[in-house]
């Protein structure tokens, strides 16, 4: 197992962190840091304990063990707005949006700013819309018009105005829950470029995948998980692409199940 050194305070890290439910281990002495203008990615299959992982990060479900520190400090998330307070900004699978609202109301949803007082207090929709597509064009995002509905956007296009919004509100450090899970390889390489533009503007990224091609096309650092439990640690300059997809996929379970399955030799 290979680590990083590190100089500057982690502006997240995780220190031999586990969760359980009940009888169940979820996750069990589980440890990464993320960095400012660095992407960590966490892979793992299916039931590997990336979405307890997310949780815990995103102030959803408190840590029974270990130490959880934001910026040096000692954290206990109790909901999703602490983390938010602290510059954590969770970005899920299924985007929280609402489809039949056009983009800028989407951008700002929760966050509406006003203008005017009392009985002639209303939606500052002329700054919202600029400032949505100035904040996307920042981010090198070119919509054709905010004013279309945001379900009218391709699944990697409203992933990027998701990270687009996160970096505009201030996030330090940005979760992105298997961001390309659903897209194809094309939109995969648009949602990817907008990732690395949120690294490259000084955040730091927390990757959930289970592809590791796509870890290795951006990550700084990466963290595996198994059954709830960390099996690996690497740092991008320590593993190849080849090793990270074979301790990904099993290794040398996956050469076991290769063995069982060869056909037998004809007598």
């Amino acid at each position: 197992m290979t680590t990083a050194p590190t100089t500057a305070a982690a502006l997240v890290e995780l220190d031999d962190v586990s969760k359980y439910y009940g009888n169940i281990r979820a996750l069990e002495g589980v440890s990464l840091e993320v960095h400012a203008g660095e992407i960590t990615c966490v892979l793992g299959d299916n039931g590997a304990g990336k979405s307890t992982l997310i949780k815990i990060i995103a102030g959803l479900h408190r840590h029974d063990a270990g130490a959880f520190r934001i910026e040096g400090e000692d954290v206990s998330l109790a909901n999703p707005r602490d983390a938010l307070d602290l510059g954590i900004a969770t970005v899920y699978q299924d985007l929280a949006v609402v489809p039949l609202m056009p983009v800028w109301r989407n951008f700002f949803l929760g966050s509406e700013p006003t203008k005017g007082a009392g009985p002639f207090k209303r939606l500052d929709v002329e700054l919202m819309r600029e400032t949505t597509r100035a904040e996307l064009l920042r981010m090198g995002i070119d919509l054709r018009d905010v004013d279309q509905p945001i379900g009218t956007l391709s699944g990697g296009e409203r992933q990027c105005v998701a990270i687009a919004r996160a970096v505009h509100f201030g996030a330090k450090v940005l979760v992105l829950d298997e961001p390309t899970a659903a897209l194809g390889v094309k939109q995969s390489g648009v949602v990817l470029k907008y990732v690395a533009a949120a690294r490259d503007q000084g955040l730091g990224v927390v990757l959930i995948t289970h592809n590791p091609h796509h870890a290795y096309l951006v990550g700084d650092r990466f963290i595996l998980l198994k059954r709830g439990v960390m099996s690996a640690s690497h740092t991008k300059d320590s593993v190849t692409l080849d090793e990270l997809t074979r301790q990904m996929a099993g290794g040398s379970e996956l050469e076991d199940l290769r063995h069982e399955l060869e056909r037998p030799s004809a007598p």
